[in-house]
């Protein structure tokens, strides 16, 4: 009997291993399989993933997203959610990845996998292009800068000796400098490509950039290495065959992967 209950224990842990593994989140077999790649995204976030008006879904990180479901032979699925819960959408097998200029940041790695990354964004100072006064972030002493207060770019300027003029986020610092109420913004420079893409007439330059790009990767669950090395595989061969330049020059008419 108690040779029963032993084989029945083991059993029912072995069921329990069993079902665990496999909530534990799609690998690149079930991917396959199911003939699809599922997707968190924002929907609200332009050039990235945002909706034209068609109402369509479109942007950078979603042609991205097609093109490596394409290179794994599926389709892409997109599910839309809020950015405060979208990574934890992984943890409840929403879906199977989140492309949406996702950090790759250190605390993110101890819990999830990153691909190798597809993005990089860096810190610019923003001038009017007839301004020859601020050549570098030192030159921002004394000066005014449209910044909002609690960014990391605010922070950044406040550093650098400016008086801060807070805004609301890009577009209205890059207002502030063409009227000049402001004398410079800090900003990522992908908002930067996708303002001078919309805009390229408009009078603002780089005056200089920071050394340090910040990368954005295609995160996953951990304990998924065939998917995580397949999705890796299929951005090596999209940067290759000339995909990711297409759709970077698309959205910001530079290639934004260095």
């Amino acid at each position: 009997m108690k040779w029963t209950h032993t084989l029945l224990a083991a059993a029912a842990v072995a069921q329990l291993v069993f079902v665990g593994a496999a909530q534990a989140g799609s690998n690149l077999e079930t991917v396959k399989t199911a003939g699809v790649l599922k997707i968190g995204t924002e929907g609200t976030y332009a050039p990235f993933t945002y909706h034209d008006t068609s109402g369509a879904l479109v942007g950078f990180d979603v042609e991205i997203g097609e093109a490596v479901a394409k290179k794994l032979g599926v389709k892409a699925e997109f599910l839309e959610g809020k950015w405060d819960g979208l990574i934890a959408g992984l943890d409840a097998n929403r879906y199977d990845t989140v492309i949406n200029q996702v950090g790759i940041t250190e605390e993110r790695k101890k819990k999830y996998d990153f691909s190798e990354p597809y993005i990089a964004s860096k810190a610019v100072l923003i001038v009017k292009s007839d301004d020859d006064s601020i050549k570098s972030f030192e030159d921002l002493k004394g000066k005014k800068s449209a910044q909002s207060l609690t960014s990391n770019f605010g922070k950044l300027a406040q550093a650098s000796g400016a008086e801060l003029v807070g805004t609301d986020g890009f577009d209205q610092s890059i207002q502030l400098v063409l009227t000049g109420r402001a004398d410079a913004t800090i900003n990522d420079s992908l908002s930067f490509l996708d303002f001078k893409k919309q805009k390229p007439d408009a009078p603002v330059k780089i005056a200089a950039e920071q050394a340090d790009a910040d990368h954005s990767g295609i995160i996953i669950r951990k304990g998924e290495p065939e998917l995580l090395e397949a999705i890796n595989k299929a951005l090596a061969e999209i940067k290759a065959d000339g995909t990711y330049d297409a759709i970077s020059q698309k959205y910001f008419g530079a290639d934004v992967s260095k």
